[in-house]
């Protein structure tokens, strides 16, 4: 394992200007029952919800009694109303309004012995991002590492795509992706890039140490420079006729080997 060094010297997450946490928004509105349910079970800052009128479904009737445990107000709306709040995402006829939230703190990723961190390096779908943290959440990771530039914003598709783990897993931004590589080398991860013209196969690979893997965009994969800083690249072979897998699928079959290591 790599020798630990005393103490970590720069962190290269985006901070507000008093030093506090970082300064970036996440969604100011959560759409679907699914999100909106795990949003109010995980205690999210919901500052009220706006309901369909004519909602019947079960689950919408949970959540408005959840919410009223939880003492957060509902308001019973005309859909138009939803459908202007939701501005095109699917709503299914419950929207949660939620309080401005920041993204993760660097330091949130090391709440677990054995980190497991999932680097994302220029994933603009914000389905994608939105399926890996539902994914990467399913599998008890650590975190999710974006950088600043070239990365979705937690928008309300993103939070709708994660099925709700968003309320769970912390997303953290970044300004310099190898830089924060370099932190995560410095805190012992190993560093472990995703990359079809590696020479191993992706289950050769000893997840059981903290790990962060790195897994690039669909068209253009892990950039250069960041491939240089991974410790070890693998790769899942493509068998059929097209290239690559999309980020999520590939997110999924490298987790779960790391799950089944570790289990």
């Amino acid at each position: 394992m790599r020798s630990q060094p005393k103490r970590l010297h720069w962190y290269s997450v985006k901070r507000s200007r008093d030093g506090g946490p970082p300064a970036a928004r996440a969604p100011n509105f959560i759409c679907g029952v699914h999100a909106v349910h795990e949003a109010v079970l995980a205690g999210m800052a919901i500052e009220r919800l706006l309901v369909w009128r004519e909602a019947r479904s079960g689950k919408v009737r949970e959540i408005v009694t959840l919410a009223g445990e939880k003492n957060i107000p509902v308001r019973h709306e005309e859909r138009s109303m939803l459908d202007r709040v939701a501005q095109g995402t699917v709503h299914q006829g419950v929207v949660a309004i939620t309080a401005e939230a920041n993204y993760a703190r660097f330091e949130d990723l090391f709440r677990t012995e054995r980190p497991l961190v999932v680097i994302l390096d220029g994933i603009e779908d914000p389905h994608n991002l939105g399926a890996v943290i539902r994914t990467a959440e399913a599998c008890g990771a650590s975190g999710i590492v974006v950088p600043e530039r070239h990365s979705a914003p937690l928008s309300a598709v993103v939070a709708k795509a994660s099925a709700g783990a968003l309320a769970y897993l912390p997303v953290v931004r970044v300004v310099n992706l190898v830089s924060a590589i370099e932190d995560l080398k410095m805190k012992g991860l190993w560093i472990v890039g995703v990359d079809p013209a590696a020479e191993s196969s992706w289950t050769s690979y000893d997840y059981r140490n903290p790990v962060a893997l790195v897994l690039g965009g669909e068209h253009r994969g892990i950039r250069r420079l960041v491939r240089e800083h991974c410790d070890v690249l693998v790769r899942i072979p493509m068998l059929g006729k097209v290239e690559s897998l999309n980020v999520s699928v590939a997110a999924a079959v490298i987790l779960y080997e790391a799950v089944r290591q570790r289990t």
